[in-house]
């Protein structure tokens, strides 16, 4: 009786590569499909970074530029202020800028606005075309605020109260629902610190 050929084993180290890349390719997978909000911050609860942005060259008000941020404008706040990094090239952005507008509407809170990565005649036009509700436009040309503020994408939320301290974040676009369910009753807490 003659023996069954043996078959040719795959050695484990070969088969390292694909385990990893699975393994990889399913975590990538989980967190496409996770809620954004979700994710973590290490800033909620301590200072806003102090940052030093340029005003967006030829942005104005009336006939008077709009300032840029200064390292101390969201410390010495006279009460909360809500933080938006938005882009001209950002569709969520546009979705949600008539929601901001609305928001200042409503609240009177501070809107800054950082103009991350972006033409400045696009943002110009993109703010003269949609409205402009911020009282502060810093410019974060090389997006290092945004690493700063640990900033995911675009656009970002941020509500400070009036000590400069960061108590919500918002990742992605603003609906009317969240600008209803958690917008508005950050900036109403934040007024309360």
């Amino acid at each position: 009786m003659t023996a069954a050929p043996a078959r040719p084993r795959i050695p484990l180290l070969r088969l390292m590569p694909v385990l990893i890349f699975a393994g990889v390719a399913g975590l990538f997978a989980y967190g496409l499909t996770g809620d954004p909000q979700k994710l973590p911050s290490t800033l909620i609860g301590k200072p806003a970074p102090r940052l030093t942005l340029a005003p967006l060259e030829g942005l104005t008000r009336g006939n008077a530029p709009v300032p840029g941020l200064a390292a101390t404008d969201l410390a010495d706040a006279k009460g909360p202020t809500v933080v938006n990094f938005w882009a001209s090239w950002c569709a969520p952005c546009i979705a949600e800028h008539p929601l901001l507008i609305e928001l200042a509407r409503q609240t009177g809170v501070r809107l800054v606005g950082i103009n991350h990565k972006d033409n400045a005649a696009n943002a110009r036009r993109f703010l003269g075309r949609y409205g402009n509700p911020f009282a502060l436009v810093g410019v974060d040309g090389d997006g290092r605020a945004g690493i700063e503020w640990g900033v995911y994408g675009m656009p970002e939320t941020f509500v400070l109260d009036a000590k400069g301290a960061i108590i919500f974040k918002h990742v992605g676009q603003i609906t009317a629902e969240t600008l209803r369910r958690d917008l508005i009753p950050a900036v109403t807490r934040a007024a309360k610190n």
